[in-house]
């Protein structure tokens, strides 16, 4: 049994370790997509890199996650956070050295393997190690440090960007894990999963790794009309279909078929991938879209979007606590529709657009639509299942966002027609990026449709999730366990 008390000397390592481990993961998320138009100037990159510079870390990490949990749970947690955390300051340091636009995508590959290894140890780890009476206070530092990692984020990034360059956004890794590392393996307890048994799912990691690259391939180089990108298309939806046959037959596999028998599981997951579409969208473009048609600089577009995480840290926690006295079907149904607001409010910005009269009012409406949804989404999907499976849920659904991120952004410069050379020009920037939002705006009514539609109040009696403070607006947080209201701490 967990036994190590958030009071000892222990216990804060073990926080601090975590803490840290996640930070590198989260830290990259928040900084990479401002760096994008410097990336692209320096490499001389066309538009179609600089989405693989974003798609080629999120495909890895969706495509492996759940077997990155697995993994940890069989060998070690700690001995996967580890790897993982040393493949993560690896990645990066090729990363940070690339010689040109494919290395650096290669080495974001990489980096997403890495991801995959580390982000479900880092709260594996504490709900493994403390004791039941401080498990909710240590998982809610945290998140809380997590939250002021994402709020420093921009900051670090944008000032890397303006100044030494945008490599030390990857370098800065390395000093990390070199902190992380020997303090995890001194101060940190390992622990296993006993009862885990069974062959790993690799077929079907990489048959759905492989369906999501390929039809992220096909959506990217589209534009070419070529013969490759229409056989990359028709592969993408076989390797979807055989992905879909070999889970349905294997005695273990990574994403058990019958989890969906759950309607409300099936129809929180929609509201997903429709959610976490559009911000990825958003968020992709946005930060472009400040920086070349607006003016900014890397650490003014940066901060420009801090209101979202900030709110997110203030008040999400709160927005759960709604949601359990109201139920998720008005949290899920209004919040789409604020985010739409918000991405409706930055057709306003253009040239010279003023941060308090154009770009505030779009990032606070859209703070407080993610206020109002994020945290409901989690709870509603660990509560849609039976509790032993809440780990499983909850990677699912974070796979499926970070999936619904990387197709929307191979996706979207094709449906508005951005040129492979826009991102260097106001004029031809500007109007797709409009597009954009009308779109990622359209996909957020849907979502909002599907869960006024298909959403239920959870039973009374189910359990609710530990980490109740969100603060990384790209994905929600991996949740690996539940608690019941009375041991949240």
């Amino acid at each position: 049994m967990p036994d190590v008390r958030m009071a000892s000397p222990q216990g804060k390592w073990i926080v601090f370790t975590t803490v840290l481990g996640s930070s590198m993961a989260l830290l990259d998320s928040t900084v990479v997509n401002v760096a994008l138009p410097r990336i692209g100037e320096d490499l001389d990159a066309d538009l179609a890199a600089l989405q693989w510079t974003v798609n080629a870390y999120m495909l890895t990490l969706a495509g492996l996650i759940l077997l990155g949990g697995s993994l940890g749970d069989r060998y070690g947690r700690r001995k996967v956070f580890v790897v993982g955390v040393v493949w993560f300051a690896t990645a990066s340091l090729l990363c940070g050295l690339a010689p040109s636009a494919g290395v650096l995508v290669a080495a974001r590959a990489l980096q997403g393997v890495g991801g995959a290894l580390l982000t479900p140890g880092s709260l594996a780890l504490i709900q493994a190690s403390f004791h039941k009476d401080d498990r909710g206070r240590a998982v809610g530092l945290w998140s809380g440090f997590g939250g002021i990692g994402a709020a420093v984020g921009p900051f670090v990034g944008g000032w890397l960007v303006d100044g030494p360059g945008w490599r030390w956004v990857f370098l800065l890794n390395v000093p990390l894990a070199v902190v992380c590392v020997p303090v995890a393996l001194r101060h940190v307890p390992e622990s296993r999963d006993d009862q885990a048994h069974g062959r790993f799912d690799v077929l079907g990691a990489v048959l759905g790794a492989l369906a999501l690259g390929l039809v992220t391939y096909a959506l990217i180089a589209a534009n070419e009309g070529s013969l490759l990108v229409g056989l990359a298309a028709a592969a993408g939806i076989a390797a979807a279909v055989a992905f879909v046959v070999v889970e349905r037959r294997r005695p273990d596999p990574m994403m058990p078929p019958d989890i969906f028998a759950s309607r409300q599981f099936t129809a929180v997951n929609l509201v997903t991938l429709c959610v976490y579409a559009a911000l990825g969208g958003f968020f992709f473009l946005s930060v472009v879209q400040l920086q070349v048609v607006a003016g900014y600089s890397a650490l003014g577009a940066g901060t420009a979007l801090l209101p979202t995480t900030l709110l997110m840290l203030l008040f999400s926690s709160r927005s759960g606590e709604l949601a359990e006295r109201i139920g998720p079907r008005i949290p899920l149904t209004v919040g789409p529709l604020l985010c739409a607001a918000g991405m409706l409010l930055m057709l306003r910005v253009g040239q010279d657009a003023s941060y308090a009269a154009d770009v505030l009012p779009a990032v606070l409406v859209l703070g407080v639509g993610l206020v109002t949804l994020v945290a409901p989404l989690t709870a509603t999907v660990l509560a849609s299942v039976e509790v032993t499976r809440a780990g499983l849920a909850s990677g699912i659904n974070n796979a499926a966002a970070r999936a619904a991120g990387l197709i929307a952004i191979a996706a979207l410069p094709l449906l508005t027609g951005m040129g492979a050379e826009s991102y260097r020009s106001a004029d031809a920037f500007e109007g797709p990026f409009r597009r954009s939002m009308l779109w990622c705006a359209a996909v957020l009514v849907v979502g909002s449709a599907l869960a006024f539609t298909t959403v239920r109040r959870p039973p009374p009696d189910c359990d609710h999730p530990e980490c109740r403070t969100h603060c990384c607006v790209t994905a929600p947080p991996l949740e690996g366990e539940r608690r019941a209201p009375r041991e949240l701490g």
